[in-house]
């Protein structure tokens, strides 16, 4: 016969017993998770909280600057005036453009915004556009990856061609329009301020929103234009980039004026 061994309530207890230690050890971890998890929460609520704060102090700063340099044009409520258009939607982008380039505020009417010295600082400049890009939605101040002059420089000069030389010129020297007007040098031109003059279109400018000229292809204009700057003409003296005008005017004075002075020089010798 097999006879069959029964353990006692008390064995089954034993065996299944966890150490003191075990214990211990589990509620530790629980609370090191636990407190990591908060720390890490209150962290990330406190710098939410500051940079909601250090906004809205640069948002009333770019309030009280605009009341006092602009308003007068743009009215008070950024609804405009006959004096000038309305700001509302135009985006951080174009106040960026407009105002870290020098043309507003506007010093005289006249055909075309003309570029001066900045009157302001790059903390002024920045409140300004974050005052204004709270009325409304509108073109932000573009990311510095777009702005690094690192992409197919090869592309972006063919898009510049494409979109861009018939009033810039293929060398970016810029050229006239009409009514007094003209399409600016892009020479020394900061890339931001090239990116925002495409999101915003200034001026006679049209606009290149994401669906004609994606954000990559404007770096790759930005690279073209700057690659263009650095690096020499291999056809000699650019004669400042003017094209076949400029070049038949040199041929015009030097050339023919030499001709005319060997002329004048061999009959006198003659004589």
């Amino acid at each position: 016969m097999f006879r069959t061994h029964t353990r006692s309530p008390r064995q089954s207890r034993n065996t299944g017993r966890r150490s003191p230690l075990a214990t211990t050890a589990l509620i530790a971890v629980g609370l090191l998770f636990t407190g990591g998890a908060y720390a890490a929460f209150s962290t990330t609520t406190a710098s939410a909280e500051t940079s909601h704060a250090a906004s809205a102090g640069t948002v009333e700063e770019g309030k009280k600057l605009f009341q006092a340099n602009c308003a007068s044009c743009h009215g008070l409520a950024l609804q405009g005036t006959d004096d000038g258009p309305s700001l509302i939607g135009v985006g951080s982008a174009s106040v960026d453009f407009q105002v870290g380039t020098g043309r507003m505020p506007l010093q005289a009417q006249g055909p075309q915004a003309p570029v001066k010295p900045v009157q302001f600082t790059d903390e002024q400049v920045r409140a300004l556009a974050e005052y204004v890009a709270t009325t409304g939605p509108g073109p932000s101040i573009p990311d510095e990856s777009l702005l690094q002059a690192d992409g197919d420089a090869a592309n972006g000069a063919e898009l510049f061609r494409v979109n861009c030389a018939m009033c810039h010129n293929v060398a970016g020297a810029g050229g006239a329009l009409t009514e007094g007007k003209y399409a600016p040098a892009l020479t020394g031109v900061e890339p931001v301020h090239i990116y925002e003059a495409m999101v915003t279109g200034p001026q006679n400018m049209p606009v290149f929103n994401d669906a004609n000229l994606s954000p990559e292809d404007k770096r790759d204009i930005i690279t073209a234009l700057k690659f263009t700057q650095e690096n020499s003409t291999v056809g000699g003296h650019a004669l400042g980039s003017l094209g076949p005008v400029a070049e038949g005017l040199f041929i015009w004075i030097f050339g023919l004026g030499a001709i005319v002075a060997l002329t004048v020089w061999i009959t006198a010798r003659s004589n």
